[in-house]
């Protein structure tokens, strides 16, 4: 498939150095680039601790969306 993206003439240039200099075309070197993202494994979103809730009851802890808000800051 042929398609027309835009790109700034001072990236086209660097990406046209890259290629020249692995001996590859600028078309090469940009399907390898989306090949390795699209093979990539997504980065760990950031870990938490979520908060010990005690109750007197075990298994029967009722807490309304507000109350959870209130116990939770995720920062």
């Amino acid at each position: 498939m042929r398609t027309t993206i835009d790109i700034p003439d001072q990236t086209y240039r660097s990406v046209k150095m890259l290629a020249a200099e692995r001996g590859i075309t600028v078309r090469k070197l940009l399907l390898d680039a989306l090949d390795l993202i699209r093979h990539q494994q997504p980065t760990p979103g950031k870990r938490f601790v979520l908060p010990i809730i005690r109750s007197k009851r075990p298994g029967s802890l009722h807490l309304t969306n507000e109350q959870i808000d209130e116990l939770t800051t995720f920062s």
